[in-house]
C-alpha cells in the first residue's frame, strides 16, 4: 500500500520503527533514506489532516 493512503497510526508507528532501526545502523544510508521519505510522508500527511494531532 503506498504511504498516501496509509493511516496517520500507521506512518507514526512506521516511524518509530524506522527510528529504532537507524539507532542500531547510524551508518546505513538506504535506512536514513527510508526514515527520511517516512518523516515526509507523515508530515504531508499531517498538513492535509492537521485535525490527526
Amino acid at each position: 500500500m503506498s504511504q498516501e493512503y496509509q493511516s496517520v497510526e500507521t506512518l507514526q508507528n512506521s516511524l518509530v520503527e524506522l527510528l529504532m532501526a537507524i539507532i542500531g545502523l547510524p551508518d546505513d544510508q538506504a535506512l536514513a533514506r527510508e526514515g527520511d521519505a517516512a518523516v515526509r510522508a507523515l508530515d504531508a500527511r499531517l498538513l492535509r489532516e492537521p485535525s490527526q494531532l
